[in-house]
């Protein structure tokens, strides 16, 4: 048999998958510190779901992993945790709002594979549910803050609003069918560069006087300020405008606005996207991908019960693996040993196993069962980053006694144990 992964899959091996559970725990811990509550959806879902005009779009679905059951049913697996979440949502409308809810899970999506980016990964999300206000956003953005720096990474939050965007592909003109599309072209100018955009807008067939409009807009120095699209009296904009202008007010107050920078290109390729959208990049581009990214989608929850009532929704997703790429690109610290004491039995298998009930009411202990040498151990403790190590020998055991000896910095003390 060919043994290998399928493709877009990883194997981590337990150095990797330590580094792992700590962004996960450190994630997890910053999202009960605000308040979320925890909740779990199924990997399987309907493909009606999935595929509803209010998930995520035409070209999301073109990546969705489609299977089917005994019974013939069309199922998919999970392409993110939001949709799902949305269905929760809407099948318990007894659930006290406002809601905040964590879920940290496997999706898969059948995409391009490149550095953090797989078909089978894991996301970390939070979503709130019942705030009109832009306080929500700006709690996010604050959490996201919170949680790397914890994890030692300078990270920059983007961030925009649809309504800006669509507003103004309204005033070039652009046509209602095609700006979805659009959107997601001028999704990616940070990565191919306005000459590339403007081609593919002919290639779709934009009107040559839309693409015009777009190219002067992508031109004008100035719209990289709010300042620009005050010009414009086009409701649309003037209300992403507002939100715009609020969300600045908290992030201000929060004293964390050198952290968030305003991006009138930022789209966010999703169509189930209607009013602030943000991503969350490393400062130093180490990696160029996104590590985190949201934003508020007030009409899903409403779409899927079949009406037009909107549900205050915001939302923000978390990429572990790709966390977990930037921080292997970056400068890492030896990582945190998965125990605290490691104890190298000589002759004391059965011993060291009372000792290490003992230590575990308060420690995280192994003991060395291969019957290691004292120096391959002691390797095996360097090489772990292990803090603590016991050596017991039957000289200690009679005396009721063990040495523990601090690894770091190579001091000992003497501690006593009826064995």
């Amino acid at each position: 048999m060919d043994y290998k992964n399928v493709r877009g899959t990883q194997d981590y091996l337990p150095e990797q998958e330590c580094i792992r559970r700590n962004i996960r725990r450190t994630l997890e811990d910053t999202f009960i510190a605000y308040g979320c509550k925890p909740l779990e959806t199924p990997i399987l879902n309907y493909t009606s779901l999935m595929a509803s005009k209010y998930a995520g779009g035409a070209e999301i679905l073109q990546e969705m992993y489609l299977l089917s059951d005994r019974g013939e049913r069309d199922l998919s697996l999970r392409y993110d945790l939001t949709i799902p979440f949305a269905k929760v949502i809407a099948m318990n409308p007894t659930l006290p709002m406002p809601f905040k809810r964590y879920e940290i899970g496997k999706v898969f999506r059948d995409g391009p594979i490149k550095a953090g980016r797989f078909r089978e990964f894991t996301q970390c999300d939070v979503d709130i549910v019942g705030v009109d206000s832009q306080a929500a956003e700006a709690e996010l953005m604050m959490m996201a803050i919170d949680a790397f720096e914890k994890l030692e990474q300078d990270i920059v939050i983007q961030y925009n609003n649809r309504k800006l965007l669509v507003g103004l592909l309204g005033i070039f003109e652009v046509d209602a069918n095609f700006q979805s599309q659009v959107i997601l072209i001028l999704d990616k100018i940070e990565k191919v560069g306005n000459a590339a955009v403007l081609a593919e807008l002919k290639e779709i067939g934009l009107e040559e006087s839309a693409i015009k409009s777009i190219e002067h807009f992508l031109q004008d120095n100035r719209k990289n300020t709010l300042a620009y699209f005050v010009q414009y009296e086009e409701p649309l904009i003037q209300e992403g405008l507002a939100e715009v202008l609020e969300l600045e007010r908290y992030l201000d107050m929060l004293g964390i606005t050198e952290s968030c920078l305003f991006n009138p290109l930022l789209a966010r390729g999703l169509e189930i996207y209607t009013g602030t959208i943000y991503e969350i990049f490393v400062r130093d581009g180490r990696i160029k991908s996104s590590i985190g990214s949201g934003g508020r989608y007030d009409n899903a929850i409403g779409g899927l019960l079949g009406g037009t009532e909107k549900f205050a929704t915001v939302g923000i997703s978390f990429g572990l693996d790709v966390i977990f790429t930037a921080m292997m690109l970056g400068k890492q610290k030896n990582p945190q040993a998965p125990i605290d004491i490691y104890i190298i039995p000589i002759n004391t298998i059965a011993e060291s196993l009372v000792l290490a009930k003992a230590l575990r009411k308060e420690h995280r202990v192994e003991v060395e069962l291969s019957g290691k040498k004292i120096r391959k151990a002691m390797d095996k403790a360097n090489r772990e980053n292990i803090p603590f190590v016991i050596v017991l020998g039957e000289e200690e055991v009679t005396q009721g006694q063990y040495i523990l000896k601090n690894m770091h910095t190579g001091d000992s003390s003497i501690k006593r144990f009826v064995f």
